[in-house]
């Protein structure tokens, strides 16, 4: 019986045999393949055959989420990177750490961060899935000082319809409630270098309950900040964006930043600066706003003084001509116009980002062409004028701690002079 099994097995001059076969085979075909067909069949044919045996022979599949795509803040991104955190500190042998505040306030809790290459495991319904962040240098924008980041994302291939679905879903509802019960908000300045947003944390402390304004229209505003809030199914009713313009306009010094503040503070919204004169023109000024973050506000202060094309417009008999005028002047000239801000505020652009408040200030409202001021692009214009007797009395006891004293109905009467 083992003498007959022994008979079964080759022997190495056969083994030998066949190996120099297959290599002269081998040989012959490179020799083929190299001399009688052209390059860029041969590399066609080789990227098949790579691409048939990694697909049937690896059982997984992987998603790349990308931060950035033509300079547009990629959503599925950002909402990973909100949810992923929360994930961190249970299941992981290492992270990053993260502080929550700048050198101003080193006692501060530390927060955890996403490290590049560590690896994050997660479940969704039985499901394992793998996160991993990744940065490269970013070949096709040389200009670009920073690292392009992207997520690498794997689960097996038979879930990834799944993955789809339902559970790219789940992390942005799940990014959602985070942010709005994040603890700290982020006050943010746009790069234009980069092309990108720039964050730091906002710390401003001013709220309805210390800012000196007129009662009547302190109360006005907070309920219509409410109604706004709490108005998704409205603005989905009437076929709107979900979103509220404030114009603040008045003299220097009269406290529009400190409502700007309150106002986020309120919210529990983000700011998003936005230095108009740094935007090039109308299209870099749609990729800015693509890339901001649902339940924001974005501001852009004096916009009088902006440099944009936000000024009256004066009457012209031969409107061809003025035409001509403005065309010559855009192409000298490139920035941003009267109509791409205008369809950045309330166009078809407005509507890519829910709950977001539009907030622009000025020292000189008469400047403003009307097409700018009318309801449905700046919906609530607020005066913030001198100070008052009342604001007057409301920043004593702020400041003072005085709720009453012998001087201020003297003060009182100057103020009616």
């Amino acid at each position: 019986m083992a003498s007959n099994l022994f008979t079964k097995i080759p022997s190495l001059s056969a083994i030998f045999s066949v190996y120099t076969s297959l290599s002269a085979f081998t040989i012959l075909f490179k020799t083929i393949l190299h001399e009688f067909i052209p390059v860029n069949i041969r590399d066609f044919i080789i990227s098949k055959f790579t691409d048939y045996f990694s697909f049937y022979l690896n059982s997984n599949f992987t998603f790349i989420i990308e931060e950035q795509s033509d300079y547009v803040m990629n959503q599925t991104f950002r909402a990973a990177q909100v949810y992923l955190p929360t994930l961190l500190s249970r299941i992981t042998t290492r992270s990053l750490l993260v502080s929550s505040s700048d050198l101003k306030n080193p006692m501060a809790k530390p927060k955890f961060g996403i490290p590049v290459k560590a690896k994050i495991i997660d479940e969704f319904e039985g499901i394992r899935l793998e996160w991993t962040l990744l940065s490269a240098k970013d070949n096709d924008n040389p200009y670009q000082s920073k690292q392009k980041r992207y997520f690498h994302l794997t689960c097996k291939k038979e879930f990834r319809d799944k993955i789809m679905s339902d559970y790219f879903t789940y992390i942005a509802k799940s990014s959602v409630k985070i942010l709005t019960h994040k603890e700290n908000l982020n006050i943010y300045n746009y790069n234009p270098d980069c092309l990108r947003w720039e964050s730091a944390i906002f710390q401003h402390h001013t709220t309805f309950e210390t800012l000196a304004m007129e009662p009547e229209l302190k109360n006005t505003l907070i309920r219509d900040l409410d109604a706004f809030s709490n108005g998704k199914d409205f603005f989905k009713t009437v076929g709107r964006a979900w979103k509220r313009g404030y114009l603040l306009y008045g003299p220097p010094g009269t406290g529009k930043s400190s409502l700007v503040a309150a106002i986020a503070n309120f919210m529990n919204y983000s700011i998003y600066d936005l230095q108009i004169q740094s935007v090039k023109d109308d299209a870099m000024l749609r990729q800015i706003l693509t890339s901001t973050e649902n339940r924001s506000i974005l501001l852009i202060e004096d916009l009088d003084c902006s440099g944009a094309d936000t000024t009256c417009r004066k009457e012209n008999k031969d409107e061809t001509e003025y035409g001509e005028n403005q065309n010559k002047k855009k192409k000298k000239d490139p920035k941003v116009t009267l109509s791409g801000l205008l369809n950045f505020v309330d166009g078809l652009w407005s509507s890519c980002v829910e709950e977001r408040i539009i907030i622009f200030t000025t020292n000189h409202k008469e400047k403003l062409d009307p097409a700018l001021l009318r309801p449905g692009r700046m919906d609530v214009h607020i005066l913030m004028d001198y100070c008052t007797p009342i604001v007057f009395k409301k920043l004593a006891a702020l400041y003072l701690e005085i709720e009453e004293h012998e001087l201020f109905d003297p003060i009182e009467k100057m103020f009616l002079r």
